[in-house]
């Protein structure tokens, strides 16, 4: 009887844990280039009462043994790197990634974040930067009388200066990809950092050798779909529910025979 309560409570806890990521994909619904996460679950140890094959008193084999399981827990929580929806902007910095690769980007302490958030702005150099200020990399600067930036589907940035009719190369954006980019750790900022589970970085030039492209005047929007989400949520608020429920029969039966009487 226990076990039963041990059991539930496991899987109460773990449904907590798929709750709250559930929450967090739909709380970035509208957050650029976010990636939803996807919670993994796997079966504890079992205590085997009475093994599989052993010889009865008749000699024969048991066919099948008594096995009673401990519960659940969660054995990973997963980023998903689907395409997320293209939103048209008239900013022509917007950038976003069609496919495979990851902007990277210069943090204050010297090391490099990856992210699929393309809304880029310039700073006071002219350098292309994001929202929090972070250099893109290989660093990229537009002369402060540029009267148009342009950016094609392989990453080459030009612009265009007052009276001239042929535009100027700025430079080449390049993308970065990894072996296994779920094993990438999530740093908040719309930000990654890789691990070993991801691999090193590999570099390349947008729509070459397997690299996405690039869209200028959109952003990916994130890949949540409310409707799933929703549906997950219903999922785990009655996985939640019977697994409560659980525990109160077994509180039950253990108080029915705590009351017993000679």
């Amino acid at each position: 009887m226990i076990r039963s309560l041990w059991s539930s409570a496991s899987g109460m806890k773990s449904q907590q844990l798929n709750m709250d990521t559930i929450s967090n994909n739909l709380a970035n619904v509208n957050t650029n280039g976010f990636k939803k996460s996807r919670v993994s679950f796997q079966d504890l140890m079992y205590q085997t009462i009475r093994q599989a094959g052993t010889p009865n008193n008749q000699g024969s084999e048991i066919p099948t043994g008594i096995e009673v399981g401990h519960g659940v827990r969660p054995s990973a929580t997963q980023k998903l790197f689907g395409q997320g929806s293209l939103q048209s902007t008239e900013n022509p910095l917007d950038l976003a990634i069609t496919g495979n690769g990851f902007f990277q980007v210069l943090l204050p302490d010297g090391t490099s974040g990856y992210t699929r958030d393309g809304s880029f702005s310039l700073d006071s150099n002219g350098q292309i930067v994001t929202a929090d200020g972070y250099l893109l990399q290989p660093e990229i600067t537009i002369p402060a009388n540029a009267t148009d930036i342009m950016i094609n589907d392989e990453g080459v940035v030009a612009f265009l200066e007052p009276g001239a009719d042929q535009p100027q190369e700025a430079g080449q954006i390049e993308l970065t990809t990894f072996a296994n980019p779920a094993g990438l750790k999530s740093m908040g900022q719309n930000l990654f950092q890789p691990t070993a589970a991801s691999g090193q970085p590999m570099f390349g030039m947008p729509n070459q050798d397997g690299y996405g492209g690039i869209s200028q005047r959109f952003l990916e929007g994130s890949n949540v779909q409310v409707v799933e989400e929703m549906v997950d949520m219903i999922a785990a608020q009655r996985a939640y529910e019977i697994n409560s429920k659980s525990i109160q029969a077994s509180d039950e039966m253990l108080q029915q025979a705590n009351t017993l009487r000679r």
